[in-house]
């Protein structure tokens, strides 16, 4: 009876949290917010290759880390392979990830030139995570385990990731882009050893500077920087740090770049919201309330009329485009690596 009661006690408190997530997205997801989605996510649909691709350009056609983020836009709208208003598209992003899967494990589209492929191969790990956990599909499951499996062997023995698998030395940025794939696929079941997941943790905690904000790479000692500051604290998040000075003093940081109001196109501008969205939300209200509402109202103002966001010096329009409708959608909840 005691344990009963206990469970009953846990489900409830469960309940009042689902709950009070739900109401805090109908507050803060505006009628305009929704309407900026649907306008994006049309616009993607459209984009979309015929082989289930998207990017463009000679350097993000066909490049699997667009891709996946096209496909989180389209999950985070509550869309999964084959059901909902872009089921179709979610299963034909699915299709492509697959079979860019090789027998090594490593995901990657030759045809598409990459500055980092490992960028591409986390975002697209992170992906197929999610996708497993809302379809339980065994195809899935076995590209997603290699996936996996090659991450953990090419982590180096600083506990970071570089550009590409062989690589010896790392750096914060694609460090986290793994962090999120490897507690995505946590998440939905997949093995990943508390050692690989420590590693991680002393890399990203070592990268952190005097001022709470994050460096490239802990060889260097480098300033921090806005945008991998935001990915710093998502990657402590990811890992299963929650609080302490690091979060503390990241979050601090962040605080201190809070959007203004006026569309800025500097270089990772919607790389570092992705991440920062994350920060906010997982820290509660007390950053959350002053964060998102300043986000979201840059972004819907800054909409383009054919429905894309305008891409930053260093992507395309379909990337600016699905890391915008993944941002404004972060309360509805839907995805799970993005929930509280």
């Amino acid at each position: 009876m005691l344990m009963s009661g206990m469970m009953s006690s846990s489900l409830l408190a469960q309940g009042e949290v689902n709950r009070a997530v739900d109401a805090q997205g109908k507050k803060y997801y505006t009628p305009p917010t929704r309407i900026a989605v649907d306008r994006g996510l049309k616009y993607l649909a459209e984009r979309q290759h015929a082989d289930g691709s998207f990017g463009s350009g000679s350097t993000f056609n066909q490049n699997v880390a667009v891709t996946a983020l096209c496909g989180m836009a389209f999950l985070a709208d509550g869309n999964t392979p084959g059901r909902g208003k872009y089921g179709k598209q979610v299963q034909k992003t699915v299709d492509f990830i697959l079979a860019s899967c090789k027998p090594s494990g490593y995901i990657i589209a030759p045809e598409s030139i990459s500055h980092g492929p490992m960028y591409g191969h986390g975002f697209a790990t992170l992906f197929l995570a999610e996708v497993y956990g809302m379809t339980r599909s065994k195809d899935v499951r076995a590209k997603l385990e290699k996936a996996v499996e090659m991450i953990v062997k090419s982590q180096n023995a600083k506990g970071g990731w570089r550009y590409t698998p062989e690589s010896k030395d790392a750096d914060l940025s694609v460090t986290v882009c793994q962090i999120m794939a490897l507690r995505a696929a946590r998440n939905c079941g997949i093995f990943v050893s508390k050692e690989v997941i420590d590693r991680c943790i002393e890399y990203v905690k070592n990268s952190q500077n005097a001022d709470g904000g994050f460096r490239y790479q802990i060889v260097r000692q480098g300033k921090s920087e806005f945008p991998r500051s935001a990915a710093g604290v998502v990657a402590l998040y990811s890992a299963g740090i929650y609080e302490g000075k690091e979060i503390e003093d990241g979050l601090a940081y962040i605080a201190r770049h809070l959007p203004n109001q006026r569309y800025f196109r500097g270089s990772h501008y919607y790389y570092g919201q992705y991440y920062a969205v994350q920060a906010m939300w997982q820290a509660g209200a007390e950053y959350w309330e002053s964060w998102y509402p300043a986000i979201r109202d840059e972004l819907v103002s800054s909409q383009m009329t054919s429905g894309s966001w305008r891409p930053d010096s260093s992507n395309c329009v379909e990337y600016s485009t699905a890391m915008a409708c993944i941002v404004l959608q972060i309360p509805r909840n839907n995805i799970p690596i993005f929930q509280r």
